[in-house]
Protein backbone atom coordinates (compact mmCIF):
# COMPACT_ATOMS: atom_id res chain seq x y z
CA UNK A 1 0.00 0.00 0.00
CA UNK A 2 1.16 4.01 -0.78
CA UNK A 3 1.44 5.71 2.55
CA UNK A 4 -1.41 8.04 3.32
CA UNK A 5 -4.00 5.94 4.96
CA UNK A 6 -4.92 6.80 8.41
CA UNK A 7 -6.83 6.38 11.15
CA UNK A 8 -10.17 9.00 11.11
CA UNK A 9 -10.10 9.51 7.18
CA UNK A 10 -13.59 8.26 5.86
CA UNK A 11 -15.48 8.16 2.35
CA UNK A 12 -19.06 8.40 1.61
CA UNK A 13 -21.04 7.10 -1.19
CA UNK A 14 -24.64 8.70 -1.52
CA UNK A 15 -27.82 7.36 -3.50
CA UNK A 16 -31.29 6.72 -4.25
CA UNK A 17 -32.88 4.03 -3.29
CA UNK A 18 -34.45 2.12 -6.29
CA UNK A 19 -36.87 -1.05 -6.96
CA UNK A 20 -33.60 -2.93 -7.57
CA UNK A 21 -32.20 -2.47 -4.21
CA UNK A 22 -36.00 -4.06 -2.49
CA UNK A 23 -35.44 -7.84 -1.03
CA UNK A 24 -36.69 -10.25 -3.30
CA UNK A 25 -36.63 -13.79 -3.99
CA UNK A 26 -37.33 -15.70 -6.91
CA UNK A 27 -38.16 -12.96 -8.24
CA UNK A 28 -41.03 -11.93 -5.59
CA UNK A 29 -40.15 -8.18 -3.88
CA UNK A 30 -41.08 -8.77 -0.10
CA UNK A 31 -41.09 -5.32 1.34
CA UNK A 32 -40.48 -2.13 -1.10
CA UNK A 33 -37.81 -0.89 1.08
CA UNK A 34 -34.05 -0.81 1.11
CA UNK A 35 -32.59 -4.63 1.25
CA UNK A 36 -29.73 -5.61 3.58
CA UNK A 37 -27.70 -6.80 1.32
CA UNK A 38 -28.03 -3.45 -0.59
CA UNK A 39 -27.24 -1.66 2.89
CA UNK A 40 -24.28 -3.89 2.88
CA UNK A 41 -23.04 -3.32 -0.60
CA UNK A 42 -22.91 0.47 0.31
CA UNK A 43 -21.03 0.10 3.29
CA UNK A 44 -18.49 -1.70 1.05
CA UNK A 45 -18.58 0.48 -0.99
CA UNK A 46 -18.00 3.64 1.12
CA UNK A 47 -15.22 1.55 2.64
CA UNK A 48 -13.45 0.72 -0.85
CA UNK A 49 -13.57 4.23 -1.43
CA UNK A 50 -10.88 4.41 1.53
CA UNK A 51 -8.68 2.09 -0.18
CA UNK A 52 -8.72 3.02 -3.58
CA UNK A 53 -5.97 5.71 -3.55
CA UNK A 54 -3.59 3.73 -1.67
CA UNK A 55 -3.24 0.21 -3.13
CA UNK A 56 -0.98 -0.17 -5.70
CA UNK A 57 -1.43 -1.64 -9.06
CA UNK A 58 -0.23 -4.74 -7.63
CA UNK A 59 -2.76 -5.10 -4.66
CA UNK A 60 -6.48 -5.57 -4.55
CA UNK A 61 -8.83 -5.19 -1.28
CA UNK A 62 -10.84 -8.39 -0.67
CA UNK A 63 -13.64 -7.54 1.73
CA UNK A 64 -12.71 -9.97 4.97
CA UNK A 65 -15.96 -9.45 7.57
CA UNK A 66 -19.04 -7.38 7.32
CA UNK A 67 -20.90 -6.77 10.64
CA UNK A 68 -24.02 -4.99 10.42
CA UNK A 69 -27.70 -4.21 12.25
CA UNK A 70 -29.96 -2.91 9.54
CA UNK A 71 -32.07 -0.56 12.23
CA UNK A 72 -34.82 1.37 9.99
CA UNK A 73 -36.09 1.15 6.21
CA UNK A 74 -35.53 3.53 3.79
CA UNK A 75 -37.99 3.40 0.75
CA UNK A 76 -37.90 3.97 -3.13
CA UNK A 77 -36.62 7.59 -4.15
CA UNK A 78 -34.81 7.93 -0.88
CA UNK A 79 -31.22 9.56 -0.56
CA UNK A 80 -28.64 7.41 1.39
CA UNK A 81 -25.57 8.47 2.67
CA UNK A 82 -23.07 5.39 3.65
CA UNK A 83 -20.25 6.89 5.41
CA UNK A 84 -16.87 4.26 6.15
CA UNK A 85 -14.34 5.75 8.90
CA UNK A 86 -11.22 3.97 9.17
CA UNK A 87 -10.73 3.06 12.92
CA UNK A 88 -7.37 0.87 12.75
CA UNK A 89 -4.87 -0.05 10.24
CA UNK A 90 -2.92 -3.63 11.15
CA UNK A 91 -0.75 -4.48 8.48
CA UNK A 92 -2.67 -5.53 5.67
CA UNK A 93 -5.95 -5.49 6.92
CA UNK A 94 -8.17 -2.41 7.06
CA UNK A 95 -10.99 -1.95 9.66
CA UNK A 96 -13.39 0.64 9.01
CA UNK A 97 -16.74 1.68 11.02
CA UNK A 98 -19.78 2.08 8.26
CA UNK A 99 -23.13 3.77 8.65
CA UNK A 100 -25.83 4.65 6.28
CA UNK A 101 -28.39 7.40 6.75
CA UNK A 102 -31.13 8.84 5.27
CA UNK A 103 -31.46 12.39 6.39
CA UNK A 104 -30.89 12.18 10.00
CA UNK A 105 -32.47 8.91 10.55
CA UNK A 106 -30.10 6.22 10.57
CA UNK A 107 -30.67 3.05 8.18
CA UNK A 108 -27.73 1.00 9.71
CA UNK A 109 -24.55 0.56 11.09
CA UNK A 110 -21.93 -1.46 11.75
CA UNK A 111 -18.07 -2.37 10.55
CA UNK A 112 -15.98 -3.27 7.27
CA UNK A 113 -12.55 -5.21 7.19
CA UNK A 114 -11.07 -5.25 4.11
CA UNK A 115 -7.50 -7.00 3.20
CA UNK A 116 -4.97 -5.71 1.35
CA UNK A 117 -3.80 -8.86 -0.75
CA UNK A 118 -1.63 -8.69 -3.80
CA UNK A 119 -3.24 -9.96 -7.58
CA UNK A 120 -0.84 -12.92 -8.23
CA UNK A 121 -2.11 -14.17 -4.51
CA UNK A 122 -5.51 -13.76 -5.82
CA UNK A 123 -4.67 -15.26 -9.13
CA UNK A 124 -3.09 -18.27 -7.54
CA UNK A 125 -6.06 -19.03 -5.31
CA UNK A 126 -8.52 -18.73 -7.79
CA UNK A 127 -6.94 -21.07 -10.27
CA UNK A 128 -6.47 -23.69 -7.62
CA UNK A 129 -9.97 -23.46 -6.73
CA UNK A 130 -11.14 -24.03 -10.45
CA UNK A 131 -8.70 -27.08 -10.37
CA UNK A 132 -10.52 -28.95 -7.52
CA UNK A 133 -14.11 -28.22 -9.42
Amino acid sequence: MNPGLEVGKSATVTNKVTKEMFPSFDGEVIHPVLSTVSLVHHMEWAARRLILPYITPEEEGMGASVEVTHSSPAIEGDEIVAKATVVKIKQRMILCNAEVRSGHIIIGKGSVTQAIIPKTYIKKQIEELQKVK
